[in-house]
């Protein structure tokens, strides 16, 4: 059985004159706090426009790295090896890098076989990825239980955002051209927990695709979802 998708450190206020009456200290310090605020806004509209633009997301992962998920079961950490599938790993280097995996839903887990996510929940942000497809790479490693992969579909060179887990030794894809490119290493119990519906009533992906996460959180609330995935330092 494949895995397709459808078609398609702060800075204190500076004191240029002596505070008017009434401002002081206190106005000071709420200066301050403002100039954080504003520089976290920036930053995060800095990252917004990225995730809009695929373009901008072309760094080269490191040779091993990890990225740790905060689930709605709980967290689990997974190790990257570059030397798997390049063109894989670095593109989820840089999606986890900037924000997009935070809010997506796991919309197709199947026991016994794996755990599917990544479809973002704005559909404008996920419709600039389906634009920018990565080219196929022979499959280095097995999928294995707790291996991570690309989702594709039958097509060649039709990798986009959507990643799935291993549920386990489901190593006949490895013919079909699914490359790992990492390995839960912790919180495998984690993943083994997520909800998923019976197969007959699983999500739409092309309502998904066109609708994000309003879709699934009015039609299917109990779905479990990552709450945030961010780089995380490589243990010593």
């Amino acid at each position: 059985m494949s895995v397709f998708t459808p078609r398609r450190a702060s800075l204190p206020a500076v004191r240029r004159n002596p505070p008017s009456q009434g401002f002081g200290e206190t106005g000071y310090r709420l200066g301050g706090a403002l100039v954080l605020v504003l520089a976290a806004a920036l930053g995060m509209s800095a990252q917004s426009s990225k995730l809009t633009d695929p373009s901008q997301l072309t760094e080269t992962a490191p040779d091993v790295f990890r990225a740790r998920f905060e689930s709605s079961k709980g967290p689990f950490v997974i190790e990257v090896h570059r030397e798997w599938a390049p063109i894989g790993a670095d593109r989820f280097y840089n999606l986890v890098k900037n924000g997009f995996y935070d809010g997506t839903r796991f919309f197709r887990v199947r026991p016994g076989f794996m755990a599917q996510f990544g479809l973002h929940g704005d559909p404008n942000r996920q419709a600039a990825w389906q634009r920018a497809s990565l080219r196929d790479e022979p499959p280095m490693k097995s999928n294995t239980r707790g291996s991570v992969s690309f989702a594709k579909e039958s097509l060649p060179n039709t990798r986009f955002t959507q990643i799935f887990i291993n549920y386990t030794d489901n190593s006949y894809l490895d013919q079909q051209g699914f490359a790992p490119f990492g390995q839960v290493v912790t919180g495998m119990e984690i993943v083994d927990k997520l909800f998923g519906p019976a197969r007959e009533n699983e999500p739409d992906q092309r309502r998904i695709l066109r609708e994000g996460n309003g879709y699934l959180q009015k039609e299917f609330p109990q779905l479990d979802f990552v709450k945030k995935a961010s780089i995380v330092p490589f243990p010593k």
